[in-house]
């Protein structure tokens, strides 16, 4: 029986990630995963997938319309679907190999297969040919990651009823698309085929899109998404679907109640949210039990039983990968006997549609409803010199700090690749910044940074146009 310091069940970015740090600290440490491929659902059918379909299908766009044409390059593209997802599948490939390569330098064993716990220290493994191992370890790390959330009524099939999987292959680009869920995930696999030729219509339960997003932030994101083509129905609730050969037909009711409506649809898109991937793990072979959500509970990454860990998905906090890595680094270090800490409420969100969407920190809902005082300072991209003369003027970036302190508390951005703008300002939260901080630190011009910074400036009133 071969044995282990540490042995992780899941191969997405909390157990790749806790697989490397655990190989760096010297401890002996193996994976197991059941995919075929390392990077679980973000790099193979998630995050990494998605993101080279939202940049070939903005360029798409961008070539097709009149953004081009403004700039003085004429051309008329032509759609090769084909290509498009071909070098979507060769990037992925590239990343997983990566990780194959920084395992075997970190000397971490891949056991492929089914892993469970089959008592305490013990892992058993089941290949994909029926046979099975029994490994053993002082440290077991669930890292089982999540999958997408059903829908009572909406059976996913993959052909005509997709979910987020399903939406990255499908084998041609609709007339007519319905998205069930106004979350991250429906509005950008949404925009990308939108993009691509797509009458998209968006179905939401709530009255509102993106739950969890500053209201205002939200409301200029939904603006900029139906100018763009795409249709919204909010408070609305889907209470069944039929599929044919050719298409979709969706059963639609008011919320509150009323009258229902049929829809009708190529495919349909069922994106309401993901939920953690902790059953038939053999947890109560150690005592450990789910919560009422399928949620792993955990004090500081540990469960109810001695030697056994959670991270990532299969635990409370935002479901982003880039948390799960958070999670992985600082369970492998307080395993090894370090100090380790994750800050949950300076973990970054980014919507990855044109416009990009991101935040850190708390909302001004979040602030009103726990009675803090905060002052507000915001600058739109229609004042910002790079934004103008790249034809890139929607949103803005908006910073709440205290108002007695003025220590920064929250920043949300809406505008042209704010996604690789937000780390400046998860680094000032986390020394505890204040906005004056940020709006007296000297930015290049003219960059897009700029609004970051004069919007700082704008807490205390002294924001300069460009």
């Amino acid at each position: 029986m071969a044995s282990y310091d540490v042995i992780i069940i899941g191969g997405g970015p909390a157990g790749y990630n806790a697989g490397i740090r655990a190989g760096q600290l010297g401890l002996k440490a193996a994976v197991v995963e059941k995919r075929g491929t390392l990077g679980g659902t973000c790099l193979n059918v998630g995050c990494m997938p998605s993101k080279a379909l939202l940049h070939a299908s903005e360029l798409y766009e961008a070539a097709a319309g009149k953004d081009f044409a403004t700039l003085g390059i004429e051309v008329k593209p032509t759609l090769n679907l084909v290509q498009m997802m071909a070098q979507k599948a060769e990037s992925v490939t590239q990343l997983t190999k990566g990780i194959e390569f920084l395992f075997k330098k970190n000397k971490v064993d891949w056991v492929k297969g089914m892993g469970k716990i089959a008592g305490p220290g013990k892992v058993e493994v089941t290949a994909e040919d029926g046979s099975t191992t029994l490994l053993e370890a002082k440290n077991i790390v669930i890292a089982t990651g999540s999958e997408p959330s059903g829908l009572p009524g909406v059976v996913v099939d993959n052909k005509r009823i997709v979910d987020s999987t399903g939406a990255l292959s499908l084998p041609e680009v609709p007339k007519s698309l319905i998205v069930i869920g106004a979350g991250i995930i429906g509005l950008e696999l949404g925009s990308v085929w939108r993009r691509l030729g797509a009458e998209v219509t968006v179905i939401e339960y709530l009255d509102r899109i993106t739950p969890g997003m500053d209201a205002e932030t939200a409301k200029t994101f939904q603006r900029s998404l139906t100018k763009q083509g795409m249709k919204f129905k909010l408070g609305s609730k889907v209470t069944g679907a039929k599929t044919s050969k050719t298409g979709v037909s969706l059963t639609v009711e008011p919320a509150a109640g009323g009258e229902a409506e049929t829809l009708q649809a190529d495919y349909v898109l069922l994106a309401i949210g993901r939920r953690p991937y902790t059953f038939g793990l053999g947890l109560e072979t150690v005592g450990v039990e789910l919560d009422k959500r399928g949620f792993i509970p955990t004090d500081h990454f540990k469960t109810s039983a001695p030697g056994v860990w959670a991270i990532g998905d299969a635990i409370l906090g935002p479901m982003l990968a880039h948390k799960a890595e958070e999670d992985a680094v600082a369970v492998i270090e307080m395993i090894a006997g370090k100090y380790a800490h994750v800050d949950y409420d300076l973990v970054p969100s980014v919507v990855y549609t044109a416009p990009e969407v991101a935040w850190v920190g708390k909302t001004e809902e979040q602030l009103k409803e726990a009675g803090v005082a905060y002052k507000a300072g915001k600058f739109p991209f229609t004042a910002n010199s790079r934004a103008k003369i790249n034809h890139e003027t929607d949103g803005f970036v908006k910073v709440l700090a205290d108002a007695k302190t003025d220590e920064i508390l929250g920043v949300h951005m809406i505008g042209p690749q704010v996604g690789e703008m937000i780390g400046e300002y998860c680094v000032a939260m986390a020394f505890k910044a204040a906005s004056e901080d940020v709006a007296r630190v000297c930015h290049p011009h003219p960059t897009r940074s700029e609004a970051g910074r004069q919007a700082a400036m704008g807490v205390e009133g002294w924001t300069m146009q460009a």
